[in-house]
């Protein structure tokens, strides 16, 4: 018998197939969740995504491949709004780092995205490729943002040149102490995500914006 078809002509069966690999990511996300990378076991995301574990090698090769897919579809959307930022801002630079800024908060400090930076920090030394492939995908394409960033915000003469301007990664430096404070401390000694973003904010603009630009940038 024919499968019905949707409303969008579509038949159930294909789009189940076309939504598999962002189940499966998401079922290993909890999993690494609960019990990080070297802990988290392919029969057990597959019983979580509710497949059989052979259907995860339809998509990935192993467990390094499918925390590479949650990297990139955690990291990707991120990179690709800040990147949309830099290309078509007309502002000063800086109301684009405060954008810039907040962007990362929220999506690094309130999202899953968490869970892939405690992997790194925690098991990178016993798992080298964790970290290659970290960086490669996240680490260095942000180190490139942040890179031009700076070079428009000192072109403009809005960012004053120095040991910051020289190494741009210190920038978001404070957004991963707030991601590893929610992570760690927070249940003894809460600290609001509003407070940790604030402080960030005005760290930046008192550490890298010349003196006549921490203003209104006029």
């Amino acid at each position: 018998m024919d499968e019905v078809s949707t409303a969008s002509g579509r038949p159930p069966r294909r789009r189940r197939k076309e939504a598999r690999p962002a189940e499966l990511i998401r079922a290993g996300l909890e999993e690494f969740a609960l019990h990080g990378f070297a802990g988290a076991r392919l029969e057990d995301v597959a019983r979580r995504a509710g497949v059989v574990k052979g259907t995860i090698y339809r998509y990935f090769a192993d467990k390094e491949a499918l925390f590479l897919a949650a990297v990139r579809m955690e990291v990707a959307p991120v990179l690709s709004e800040i990147n949309g930022f830099i290309d078509a801002y007309p502002g000063t630079t800086r109301d684009l780092l405060k954008l810039i800024i907040e962007t990362i908060h929220r999506q690094l400090v309130n999202s899953d995205l968490r869970v892939l930076i405690r992997i790194i920090v925690a098991e990178g030394e016993r798992f080298p490729a964790l970290t290659e492939l970290y960086y490669a995908e996240t680490v260095s394409k942000g180190r490139a943002l942040l890179e031009r960033v700076v070079e428009r915000g000192i072109a403009r003469g809005e960012v004053r040149e120095g040991a910051a301007a020289r190494l741009p990664l210190v920038l978001i430096a404070p957004a991963l102490m707030a991601a590893i404070w929610r992570m760690t401390f927070d249940r003894h000694a809460s600290i609001s995500s509003e407070a940790f973003l604030e402080a960030h904010i005005d760290l930046v603009f008192h550490g890298v914006l010349t003196a006549d630009r921490n203003g209104t940038g006029q």
